[in-house]
């Protein structure tokens, strides 16, 4: 069965069965199936236990042949038409030699078992690609719009940017937006494939997130086809329905089916020459009997049994089987892979490179080490530095102001006389004292020319830890360091634990951080090594050196680091749902801003290959048995039996991918 042939049994709806297809409901190659084994039991057993005169036994069997090939047929002709003689041919001559030979059952049993192996495989195969289809359900036929003061029920295809769309109690939201009214718990299984529901809330200004939907913090973010709560939401919608997240998802995962992997690209090439061979050693073993002392009828029954025992059909089958399910498995996990290729090409790897900011963390700084000098407290230092701070918007800035509102909460200071020093820092007054927060530079002048020995060495000592530094001093004394630092997301560690655990044993960082910082989060969440100091460019150069000794994986958010994951062997970028960008740029996207469904997805791969490698074993070891038992004698019943048994097995073994689960 070659890569057309497959294509033609993914599909249920069978172009070459035309009307009876539509009149039996999809399921003529099934329904055909069974007559042909029906007709073929009548008319072999029939005239054997005396219930059929054997004239009307042989028309039985005729009978058997019409329903048995006429699938088999119409596809092989049309291939013929396209110069392509393939797998359908050879089982038509098969079963037309028999019937020359007047083994008119054996030929119907032939066809019987290689139509009921083809709806067999027809069917499973839909399971995988129902596990796709099901994906474009998952959004909503209509939605409840507020238009002009109305609530409206409308088609989703209806809505338009700009529509407020009312999601009650455990509905699936209808389309892809904000939430300005309402708070609730949101199930993105579906789409991100996070295990637990998101809690959501509102915008704080609606106007200024729908110019900026793209860059909407997830906590206000929904997705079309994902579930809601308890609670009732209003959502402004962002992308109509043709553009939703799920949309997109279920366009690329459709597309992802086209592209093949190396593997199948290699067997669609060996069956190109392999096929062609099979034909000239059946007509080779046709004349035997040139050379062997035996009938002419028994060197052409031989060759008949060749041509069923060499067909690839399992071959085939082996690789586009494992590859959709797997696809399939992935899309349900929250995982979308581009097709065969990243997919199996995943499953090989034992290297993973890291992007840093936003990646291995969480890509905002935070406050993390407070050290006071003299009598004052850490709270006080803190409370000190958060009042100048809030009238900044400069991310360091931010961060001290949230440690504030965390450990703190609400403070009776007031700072004034708020200055910005570009590059160095903050100044301001408080109750009439001089405040000022930032840099060594900042406090250097012809006065003072160094950092007193404590705050010089503390700041030192800090930097050397992979915190950035912040000094603070009011009035003529320094009360105090703070250190801050983009921290490592929560899962990181685990994640990378779970990757060992899965055969991954090289992991990096390449970051454009300093060295130091990048040393710490490396140490900090297990990994092997870190680059530092890198600019973008020096970013590509890494992963392509990388690439080039075996190759490598490279994770990041799709955006930033979409030039270095083009240059890796596979690129992966995180945090895609809503994102187009990472959507186009990745292999594969992991829907969720979520590092642990990275386990997941490599886990899925390897898994994969595995069934790709068990597969090819599989459907080339039948072929190797069977041409040679063939050559000395098997007949066509028996060689039929394990081919189409071959066939059935690689399917069910790709399907266990459908069910794979994390260990």
């Amino acid at each position: 069965m070659t890569d057309e042939h497959s294509k033609h049994s993914e599909n249920s709806d069978h172009s070459h069965g035309g009307l009876i297809d539509r009149l039996l409901g999809g399921r003529a190659e099934m329904v055909f199936a069974g007559l042909c084994g029906a007709t073929l039991l009548a008319g072999w057993l029939g005239p054997k236990i005396n219930l059929l005169p054997a004239n009307i036994g042989f028309w039985f069997l005729v009978a058997a042949y019409f329903f048995g090939g006429y699938f088999t047929i119409l596809e092989a002709f049309e291939k013929i038409r396209n110069r392509k003689f393939e797998i359908d041919f050879l089982m038509i001559v098969a079963a037309g030699g028999a019937a020359w030979l007047g083994a008119w059952a054996e030929g119907a049993f032939l066809l019987f078992l290689f139509s009921i192996g083809h709806a067999l495989e027809n069917y499973a195969m839909a399971r995988a690609r129902n596990a796709i289809s099901a994906l474009s359900d998952l959004a909503p036929e209509e939605a409840v719009v507020r238009r002009d003061g109305e609530e409206l029920r409308l088609p989703v295809a209806e809505l338009v940017i700009g529509d407020i769309v009312i999601i009650r109690s455990n509905e699936r939201l209808p389309a892809d937006g904000f939430v300005v009214k309402g708070a609730s718990s949101v199930n993105q299984a579906p789409i991100t494939g996070e295990s637990v529901p998101v809690d959501k809330r509102p915008v704080d200004n609606a106007a200024a997130a729908a110019k900026a939907a793209d860059k909407v913090k997830s906590e206000h973010r929904v997705f079309a086809g994902s579930i809601n709560g308890s609670g009732s939401l209003e959502v402004q919608v962002t992308r109509l329905a043709s553009e939703t997240t799920l949309a997109r998802v279920v366009e690329m995962v459709n597309d992802a089916e086209t592209r093949q992997s190396p593997t199948q690209s290699f067997t669609n090439k060996f069956e190109r020459i392999f096929v062609p061979v099979v034909i000239l050693l059946a007509i080779a073993t046709g004349f035997s009997w040139l050379v062997i002392d035996e009938p002419v009828s028994d060197s052409i029954y031989r060759a008949m049994a060749v041509l069923v025992a060499a067909s690839p059909c399992a071959l085939a089958i082996a690789t586009p089987s494992a590859v959709l399910s797997g696809i399939a498995r992935a899309a349900r996990g929250g995982v979308l892979i581009k097709g065969g290729a990243p997919l199996e090409m995943l499953g090989k790897l034992d290297s993973i490179a890291f992007d840093k900011t936003g990646t291995l963390t969480i890509g905002e700084p935070e406050l993390v080490e407070t050290v006071p000098f003299g009598e004052i407290g850490a709270d006080e230092l803190i409370a000190i530095s958060a009042a100048v701070e809030v009238h900044s918007d400069h991310p360091l800035a931010q961060a001290i102001v949230r440690a504030a509102e965390k450990r703190l909460g609400s403070s009776d200071l007031i700072a004034t006389n708020f200055q910005s020093i570009t590059g160095k820092g903050v100044t301001a007054k408080i109750n009439g004292e001089k405040v000022l927060i930032g840099k060594a530079g900042l406090f250097l002048d012809d006065d003072q020319d160094s950092l007193p020995e404590d705050v010089a060495q503390k700041v030192t000592e800090m930097s050397s830890r992979g915190r950035t530094t912040m000094i603070v001093r009011r009035g003529g004394k320094f009360i105090g360091v703070l250190g801050l630092m983009d921290t490592p997301r929560a899962a990181a560690s685990e994640v990378i634990n779970k990757l060992r655990s899965i055969g991954i044993s090289r992991m990096m960082m390449i970051s454009g951080d300093n060295q130091k910082v990048a040393d710490a989060i490396a140490l900090e969440v297990g990994l092997d090594e870190a680059f530092g100091d890198l600019m973008p460019d020096d970013k590509v150069e890494k992963i392509a050196q990388l690439s080039d000794q075996g190759g490598v994986a490279m994770v990041g958010d799709g955006v930033n680091d979409a030039p270095a994951m083009a240059n890796a062997t596979v690129g992966i970028a995180m945090g895609a749902a809503g994102s187009d960008v990472a959507l186009e740029t990745a292999d594969i996207a992991l829907m969720a801003d979520d590092l642990a469904t990275l386990p997941f997805a490599v886990g899925l791969s390897r898994s994969t290959s595995s069934i790709i490698r068990q597969n090819l074993w599989i459907s080339l070891g039948v072929v190797a048995v069977l041409i040679p038992a063939t050559l000395f004698g098997l007949g066509i019943g028996p060689a039929v039996v394990m081919h189409e048994g071959s066939t059935l097995v690689v399917v069910i073994n790709a399907l266990r991918l459908l069910g794979y689960k994390e260990s």
